[in-house]
């Protein structure tokens, strides 16, 4: 059974360093602006999917929300407090979002946003740092465009 299972192990190593070697270095953008919990999860389980195919150390990804996508990062408890229908970072999506940010993820929400729908960022959002909040999240996304970044919408 070792034996099996070691032999599993050497073959996902191998596997995985070939998809490295086949893919190299990217730079991705992921692109959120609905509050559909279901959704947020397929495209987190999209991110983790590009970086076990890639390697975490050939990916540069940044996480753009903006609009209603800002319900990713925003918590149950601060629903009342701001005009958003949902507020998917539950304790499940928390775990995914830290997940990510340990594997090198940015996650930067839309300053526009947070004024308009009245969002405060210390209080409201699951571990969103000031250096996380861009001016504006379409002009964010067209930037890292610019720069390279491949535009993905999950």
């Amino acid at each position: 059974m070792k034996l099996l299972m070691s032999l599993v192990a050497a073959l996902s190593l191998l596997f995985t360093t070939a998809a490295v070697a086949e893919y190299g270095k990217q730079k991705v953008v992921y692109h959120i602006n609905y509050d559909n919990p279901k959704k947020q999860a397929g495209a987190l389980r999209n991110i983790q999917n590009h970086i076990n195919a890639v390697g975490a150390e050939n990916m540069e990804i940044k996480v753009v929300m903006h609009g209603n996508g800002l319900s990713l990062v925003t918590t149950p408890d601060a629903l009342e407090r701001t005009k958003l229908k949902h507020a998917n970072a539950n304790d499940d999506m928390q775990t995914r979002i830290l997940g990510l940010k340990n594997q090198g993820v940015a996650f930067n929400a839309c300053a526009n946003t947070l004024k308009g729908k009245q969002i405060n960022r210390e209080n409201d959002l699951f571990d969103v740092a000031e250096s996380d909040i861009v001016p504006s999240g379409v002009a964010e996304l067209s930037h890292l465009q610019a720069q390279g970044y491949t535009y993905i919408k999950p």
